[in-house]
């Protein structure tokens, strides 16, 4: 578990945020104590990388679905949900912060409460939503590194074309889902179901 330093340490710079890995190795205390003054981060090869802030549609969708994991979740006392400022630390070295992750509750046994620093792994349930800056390598690494540290499913959302693809392994979608279908939680979040209509829906105030 790290402990969190209240104040960066001084050789931490904007600067720093794209430098080649061999100029910066960073501590799990360092990277929580980042000042992040609205921002978010992941380390990524050794490489601090600036997550940028969502658009309103991007939050939207993410609320929308948190909220119905949410309940389907706590009901059945199934895990624990995170944000998408919740970091999961990769074998790598890694930090990788999914838009929603869920950790099934057989990988807590044992804890009373959860740490102040990161759990160690990939999610059993990564969402990422996607946004406009996101490209095609910067996702398909994403999904790698998440199977290899132990996701069981991932959920990539297409908000500008609503759409959604289902993984269960990196290497291509198991399933495409329109707004005709509905996302299941499976065998990682039993019970779960939601019609991508609702997930999409549209302002109706």
């Amino acid at each position: 578990m790290s402990t969190l330093i209240q104040n960066p340490p001084e050789n931490l710079t904007e600067s720093q945020i794209g430098t080649p890995p061999d100029q910066k190795i960073w501590t799990d205390d360092e990277f929580m104590a980042l000042n992040r003054d609205g921002h978010r981060y992941e380390i990524v090869n050794g490489e601090l990388i600036d997550m940028g802030n969502s658009g309103a549609k991007h939050g939207y969708l993410a609320i929308i679905l948190s909220a119905a994991l949410f309940n389907c979740v706590s009901t059945q006392k199934l895990g624990a949900m995170f944000d998408s400022s919740t970091a999961f630390k990769m074998r790598s070295g890694n930090k990788r912060s999914p838009d929603i992750s869920f950790v099934a509750k057989e990988r807590l046994q044992g804890l009373d409460d959860l740490p102040e620093g990161f759990l160690e792994g990939a999610p059993d349930l990564a969402v990422e939503i996607l946004s406009p800056s996101n490209t095609v390598e910067e996702i398909h690494n994403k999904l790698v590194e998440y199977f290899e540290n132990g996701a069981r499913l991932v959920w990539v959302i297409h908000p500008k074309e609503n759409y959604v693809l289902v993984y269960r392994s990196a290497q291509s979608p198991d399933r495409l889902l329109k707004s005709t279908d509905s996302l299941d939680g499976e065998n990682i979040v039993p019970g779960f179901s939601l019609p991508i209509a609702d997930l999409f829906q549209k302002l109706t105030f």
